[in-house]
């Protein structure tokens, strides 16, 4: 925390001189409703201070599960118990209480030592088979592109998890709605991830990251803009772009100074750290659209069955409280 303080201070102090240094890069508020955004990352201005994680943490506190110990037992017993109840500090990875982290790496390029900091999120794809593919109907992608997960009918079922390129949500086991249905058999908890805090840009503000950098390494605005933006930058710097493309495009958008195989190579991948590897479409595969032909309708229906026993255990719990 000293550290995180201290390099805080440092950025406030140079904020003024990075922002003149890469011209349109400021936080900017979105223009039209229903516009598709997608955020900038330039990492060449990344001083790894940490404010981006912390404010996400307060921001989303609230959100946070709360799981009912002792957890139900699970049939089939291979079900892995998945529990960071007791871990939430945890801070170096994705975690169900950590849905940013920082990775850090050192790097070798063109003859020099760099130190490379990349704030790891939900990369927020334009075709997310995570909500393409979800039988529940609990994840879906936002007009403005961001892919949320309804929390009050996901089941942790985590095909969310299995389907995306990158492996983002997390699962916590001992709460939502399979403790109301089949505690055994349905699911074993709920998924968590960014949704590039909908609710805060709804109400017509920024992600709490965004707002909280001291150096403004974050931006967002219109798709558009943004990717020509990371061209210019890249241009500007000799630098590489990661996120316009892969899996078919995503609205999280990172320009680097060093290859991106480089960070991979000094900080690899591994649960909760996702890769930087090219990533092809994944919904471009006629299996994929098949299966998501198939469950599309079926989520619908469950997820109208699953919102129908939300509102009535709801209405239990209030009679009861």
């Amino acid at each position: 925390m000293k550290r995180r303080a201290f390099l805080k201070t440092l950025g406030l102090a140079g904020a003024a001189t990075a922002a003149a240094a890469v011209p349109g890069l400021a936080a900017e508020k979105p223009a039209a409703p229903g516009t598709v955004l997608a955020t900038l990352f330039d990492l060449s201005q990344c001083i790894g201070c940490g404010a981006c994680v912390e404010a996400c943490r307060e921001a989303n506190a609230n959100r946070y599960p709360e799981p009912k110990k002792p957890f139900p037992p699970m049939y089939p017993s291979r079900v892995p118990v998945e529990d960071w109840s007791d871990k939430r500090d945890v801070d170096d990875r994705l975690t169900p209480y950590n849905w940013l982290f920082i990775q850090s790496a050192t790097v070798e390029h063109q003859g020099k030592s760099l130190e490379v900091h990349m704030p790891r999120r939900c990369m927020h794809c334009q075709k997310p088979p995570c909500a393409n593919l979800c039988p529940w109907g609990a994840a879906s992608k936002t007009a403005s592109g961001s892919v949320r997960i309804n929390t009050d009918i996901c089941l942790g079922g985590a095909k969310c998890k299995t389907v995306c390129p990158w492996s983002i949500p997390q699962r916590q086991t001992g709460v939502g709605l399979y403790l109301d249905l089949l505690p055994s058999l349905a699911g074993n908890g709920v998924m968590y991830k960014c949704d590039r805090c909908h609710a805060r840009m709804a109400a017509g503000g920024l992600p709490a990251c965004i707002e909280a950098c001291p150096n403004e390494v974050q931006s967002i605005g219109p798709r558009d803009e943004i990717v020509a933006k990371a061209h210019e930058l890249a241009k500007a710097m000799s630098g590489f772009i990661y996120g316009e493309t892969e899996n078919g495009g995503t609205n999280t958008i990172y320009v680097s100074p060093v290859p991106f195989e480089a960070i991979q190579a000094a900080s690899p991948p591994g649960p909760g750290r996702p890769t930087l590897a090219p990533v092809t479409d994944a919904m471009s595969f006629e299996t994929s659209l098949a299966a998501a032909a198939v469950v599309a309708p079926i989520a619908a229906v469950a997820g109208a069955v699953l919102r129908a026993a939300k509102r009535n255990t709801d209405a239990k719990e209030h009679r009861h409280g």
